[in-house]
Formats: structure tokens, sequence, C-alpha cells
């Protein structure tokens, strides 16, 4: 096995309690004075989200610092719940220019296409044209706007080959309001895109442990706006659903959903759509994009942890080791992992891997919104450079 050597070039930091400032004292402390080309930072849904947007832009007045609310963090030792955790990047070795979209609801498609071409041509100003080979994106949207299937897929058709990776914002499965930081603000309905570029190796990576099964569902009403189906079958989508998986209504919820997800085939691919709750009035919300006449099929699991663990030793040989990794990682994978007690494995993976993240309301890969899934960026050392 490779190992993994951390460096300067990438620091993480946990900090503990639920106080805004003290969260942003303990990462100032841990990240160092810089100076860094983007600090991320990710923090639990109890804590205030306006003051600690506000207090990190006061702290790193001379930093990016962007973040967003979680449904749980990932950090130094893996799987958290509370407090806040960050990755600073250092500017000897990140250029990271980026844009805000302050309400993903009323995005034009073309208004968005113009702030990712002005990023783009920012960017190349600073004397290196982005590439597929020195630049990689990053994306945190509000993951209850409904709105990241459009987004992906405008950023992506703009950025051409750069790739790119992204998580929604969490509320810990409230489902109420998640924000996003940018600019000293928690906006609640906003996005970051940020373009980071750097001589040192990286790779954008998507995993999930699921393959299509042979029963199938066909969505026979929905409300395409809010991802809610209202049949499947000609009857009424939660009754249906919970009857096909041997339950009720009653036995519906967020663990069942992630013990029985759901994949589409798009493109030649196969992608999870994961049930985000049900309603009372007998409909099923979705993390994802769905319409009338979509064939859902069954997915059957493989094995969470040897997937994971196989994914990291292939980022560790291709990069020559990884000395950080950008992780953002579906809630109900991490609901798997509580449900069978694969927790502290999963974490320790997370752990080899330097990752720094969050779990997320959905994921995106390059053009593509997801669920169920893992994204990032593994970043490697200079060695490979």
């Amino acid at each position: 096995m490779v190992s993994t050597i951390p460096s300067h070039d990438c620091v993480r930091a946990n900090a503990v309690g639920d106080d805004p400032t003290s969260l942003v004292d303990q990462l100032c402390t841990q990240l160092g004075p810089g100076p860094h080309a983007l600090s991320v930072v990710f923090a639990a849904p109890f804590v205030e989200r306006g003051s600690i947007a506000r207090l990190l832009r006061e702290r790193f007045p001379d930093s990016l610092v962007v973040g967003c609310s979680t449904a749980g963090e990932i950090g130094i030792g893996g799987y958290r719940s509370g407090g806040a955790v960050a990755l600073a990047l250092s500017s000897a070795s990140f250029r990271v220019e980026h844009t805000v979209f302050r309400d993903v609801r009323s995005l034009g498609i073309a208004e968005g296409q113009l702030q990712v071409q002005a990023l783009l041509r920012r960017l190349a100003a600073a004397g290196v044209s982005p590439t597929a080979n020195n630049t990689f994106a990053l994306l945190l949207v509000d993951g209850l706007s409904f709105a990241e299937e459009a987004l992906a897929s405008m950023a992506a058709t703009v950025l051409g080959d750069i790739p790119l990776a992204g998580g929604s914002a969490g509320d810990g499965l409230v489902f109420g309001t998640t924000h996003v930081f940018a600019g000293g603000e928690a906006l609640p309905h906003g996005a970051v895109l940020m373009l980071v570029q750097t001589e040192l190796p990286f790779e954008v990576f998507k995993t999930q442990h699921f393959a299509a099964g042979e029963r199938r569902m066909v969505v026979t009403a929905a409300h395409c706006p809010t991802r809610t189906v209202l049949e499947i079958d000609g009857l009424p989508a939660a009754d249906e659903f919970a009857r096909v998986h041997g339950t009720t209504f009653d036995g519906l919820g967020p663990e069942f959903f992630a013990a029985h997800p759901l994949l589409v085939r798009v493109g030649g691919g196969e992608y999870v759509r994961s049930i985000q709750r049900k309603n009372p009035d007998g409909s099923l919300s979705f993390f994802c994009a769905i319409e009338e006449g979509l064939v859902l099929r069954d997915a059957c699991g493989h094995e969470l942890v040897q997937d994971f663990a196989q994914m990291v030793g292939k980022l560790e040989r291709s990069l020559g080791g990884v000395q950080a990794t950008i992780v953002f990682d579906c809630i109900l994978r991490r609901l798997e992992c509580e449900r069978l007690g694969t927790v502290p494995q999963v974490s320790a993976i997370f752990e080899r891997a330097h990752s720094c993240g969050f779990s997320t309301y959905g994921e995106q890969f390059r053009g593509i919104h997801v669920n169920q899934t893992l994204t990032g960026v593994a970043i490697g050392g200079r060695d490979k450079a």
C-alpha cells in the first residue's frame, strides 16, 4: 500500500461544541495563520449559522472562506457529529477563484453561464489557463431548493473537461433549512462554485456500492418541481413501496430508505435515486429529480467498506499517495454504516485518506446530481507533481 502522508499544502482541523466564537477560535488555532488560498468549513446543523459565517470572514480576512451546514461532519478521525471541521489549502500550492449564486431557485441558465464564464476568465487572467490537468471545481449548494441538477449541468457545460465534485448542504435530517457560507453570510438558498488550480496531482472521483436488481417500479404520477412521487405502478407511492418491500407505511423512515435504495439508468450508467422522506398524503419525496414514466429499479448492494477501501487504494496508487481528500458523502451511506455497525471501519478509511467533508443531502459529480454516493477530490503529494 502506498503511504498517505499529509503536508502543509493541506491542513485539517476539528472543533467541538456549539458556540460559534469558540468553534472559530479552535479552527483558527489548528489551521494556522496561512496564507490560505481557501478554507472550507462544514458546521453541524445546530450551530448558529449566521454567526459562524460572519466570524469566519472576520478571522480570515485575507482568505476565501466558504462552507455549509451538514447532516454530519467528516474530519480528523472520520465520521463526527457536532461542532465543525475545516480544510485549508495553502496559497503556495493553490490558486482559487469563486462565484456565489445567491438564490438558486431563481437562477436562470444564461445568467449562471455568464457567472461561470467570468470565473474561468478570472482564473486565466492570473497567468495559467485552466485545464482538466491543473484545475478542478468544487460546488456547495443548498440541499432543499431542488436546484442541484440544473446547477451542476449548467456549470459542467461551461467548464468542459474541468472535473467537478460537490455536495448538497444538510440540516441533520430536519429538512427545514440548509445554508451555504460565503462572503461572511449564511445563504439559505445559495450556492458557491470554486475553481481550484494547482500543480499538485489530483483526482475527482465517485463511488457507489450498488447495482441494479431485477425488480422494477414505474413512476405513474409525480410532481416534478418538488421531486415528489405520488403514485408507483398506479397506486399511492408510499403504500406501494412499503408493500413491495415487505413493510407498512409506519415502517418507512430514513433507515429503511437507506437500506432500500433505487437505481435509474441514464446514458448507459446506473445512478442511485434515494427517497428522502414519506409524506402524510402518502407520497414520497426524493433527493434527486424524478419524472412520470421513470423506471425505478431495486438496487442490490455490495459491501460498502470493501468498495470504499478499494477506491482509496486506487487513489493512492494513481496519485503516489494522498495528502488530503475533500469528500461529499450521502447521509444515507452514514445511516447504513450506523445500522450495520461499520462506522469505525469507514471512519478509519476516511482518516487513511486524510479526509475532510460532510454528510450530504445529495452529491454532484461532473454534470450529474446523484444520491447514496461518495464523491470528492483527492490531492496527491509533491513527489508525483
